[in-house]
């Protein structure tokens, strides 16, 4: 499979990514790249929330790619090529008439392509990158890990999803993993990844209208601090009763809520510093974006 070449220049950038299975649908990646960045220092790929904001998705990791040398990949799915939450969080894995589409359809194995676009760039030999993702971009990351093999991730954040999908093939996509030839190896390999969902235990809104509000959205719990600890407990009992190994964590971020920019920092620093800053650190005057 060919892709696009990706070789961003040094700071801020802009490159314009075709994916060889939506060549029609162009994906604008933000990049920030420190001069400092060699090919074998990380890489993170950032999934934007709702608002489809690649740029200051990676305006907000600038500080922490700066201390640790991080080349930043923001993939931006604008509402124009991907509209509304059925082409971005749920990976335009559904057709409008209900059926499947093919699995290389799928939005969710954009990242390892951008990945791989930007080694055959020469910009790096890591073979694996870090993603996070937040709020959609959360929805996002956690259905990637579901659907997809995890060989290009050494790690995966999914922060403050607004709901989720569950690891049971009893429920239909994108309430569960129902409907899409799966079967209990794909579930057993989903549980065996260490996937981390972050919580903001102040993401606690009822009435944010951003909030997915249908009734699968609203079995899990009334906000989106809630649907997490809900998620957590449903997919360790069932691995529990299925007898598999289960390696996710959930993560209490104190004092954050729906912040992107916090949870951003937190991310970053739970990677590379091995801790999660107090809120006064995390939180600017400003809320960041969804």
């Amino acid at each position: 499979m060919t892709t696009t070449t990706l070789s961003p220049e040094i700071g801020r950038s802009s490159l314009t990514f075709v994916d060889s299975h939506h060549p029609d649908r162009l994906i604008e990646v933000n990049f920030y790249r420190p001069a400092g960045h060699g090919p074998d220092d990380p890489v993170v790929i950032v999934q934007h929330g709702m608002l489809r904001n690649g740029d200051e998705y990676r305006d907000f990791w600038i500080p922490a790619a700066e201390k640790h040398r991080i080349l930043i990949a923001a993939p931006t799915f604008s509402d124009a090529s991907f509209p509304g939450p059925e082409s971005y969080n749920n990976g335009l894995v559904i057709q409008d008439g209900g059926s499947v589409r093919p699995v290389e359809k799928w939005l969710y194995g954009i990242p390892a392509r951008v990945l791989a676009a930007l080694q055959e760039g020469g910009v790096t030999r890591r073979a694996k990158a870090w993603l996070f993702g937040h709020s959609a971009g959360g929805q996002f990351a956690h259905r990637m890990l579901a659907t997809q093999d995890h060989g290009s991730f050494e790690a995966v954040i999914a922060g403050n999803p607004g709901w989720y999908t569950l690891p049971t093939l009893e429920r239909s996509f994108p309430e569960g993993l129902g409907g899409l030839g799966f079967d209990e190896t794909s579930i057993a390999r989903w549980f065996a990844y260490p996937m981390h969902i972050f919580a903001g235990d102040q993401d606690i809104s009822t009435d944010d209208p951003n909030l997915p509000a249908q009734a699968e959205a609203l079995r899990q719990g009334p906000h989106r601090y809630g649907r997490a600890q809900f998620v957590y407990d449903f997919a360790r009992r069932e691995a529990e009763r299925l007898g598999l190994p289960f390696r996710w964590k959930l993560i209490r971020v104190e004092g954050v809520g729906h912040d992107g920019a916090a949870m951003s920092r937190a991310a970053a620093a739970y990677w590379f510093e091995g801790r999660i800053p107090p809120a006064e650190e995390l939180i600017t005057a400003e809320v960041g974006a969804l």
